[in-house]
């Protein structure tokens, strides 16, 4: 009996450490993650996500960190692996709280990327559901700017859409959702802009659909005012990138 009581012991303290360690483990991966550090909260994530599947905030920011890790640093052949792996904990958290804005937007993330390489059907396919996965995380949480920065790209992405895949969607789809301008993907990515003013990639977002809208004069001011942000992680350094190149082609 004594030993029994022993064992049952020894199994109750380890789980306990298991516990403070994983706790501890989510506030470092948690910190990173919001000082937009993918490259290190990711490795953190996963483990996490092993050790316990079924914990909620593991699985949410886990699958956003598959959709940053995978796009800034997997190889090219290995990048869809990673969006599948974020879609399916994206949808497994939202089971687990459907309340959730970052789950939600963790989701319309992971399915955006996976579009980024899809045939024009999927893209068409899977329109709906990212339109409706960014309205639902702006409904939980109106100031999460990223939710917005998706609806931009949805919007710009469905008003860019050519004349054969307008016609697929109301022919297979019966049509997208209201929306799909360049006038609506304005609004959304000027308000990603008013929550967070500094990160570089909702401005240079701006300055693409006004390029793709023609209007060159306004393309090129906010290319120019993105640039004035110093860039501070991997999303500020890529849209450096495309902000220099986007002024190249105005130019």
């Amino acid at each position: 009996m004594k030993k029994i009581i022993t064992i049952s012991f020894l199994l109750f303290t380890a789980i306990i450490s298991i516990a403070q360690t994983n706790e501890e483990e989510y506030t470092k991966a948690l910190k990173l993650k919001t000082e937009l550090k993918y490259k290190e909260a990711f490795p953190i994530f996963q483990s996490l996500v092993k050790s316990d599947s079924a914990n909620f905030n593991y699985l949410q920011y886990a699958s956003y960190c598959y959709s940053k890790y995978g796009y800034y640093y997997a190889l090219e052949s290995e990048k869809l692996k990673y969006y599948k792996n974020a879609e399916y904990l994206a949808k497994k958290a939202i089971k687990l709280n459907e309340a959730s804005a970052d789950a939600h937007y963790a989701y319309a993330m992971a399915l955006g990327r996976i579009n980024e390489n899809a045939s024009s059907k999927q893209k068409i396919a899977n329109s709906k559901l990212i339109k409706a996965e960014a309205d639902r995380a702006i409904a939980l949480n109106p100031k999460l700017s990223g939710a917005h920065h998706i609806l931009g790209r949805w919007h710009k992405t469905i008003a860019g859409f050519s004349s054969i895949e307008k016609a697929m969607i109301n022919s297979f789809f019966g049509g997208v959702p209201a929306g799909g301008s360049y006038e609506d993907a304005i609004k959304s990515f000027m308000k990603a802009i008013s929550l967070e003013p500094k990160f570089m990639i909702h401005q240079y977002e701006l300055a693409q659909t006004y390029y793709e809208m023609g209007k060159s004069v306004e393309a090129k001011l906010w290319a120019k005012k993105a640039l004035e942000i110093i860039p501070a992680n991997d999303d500020d350094v890529k849209a450096k990138k495309d902000c220099e190149a986007l002024l190249k082609k105005l130019n």
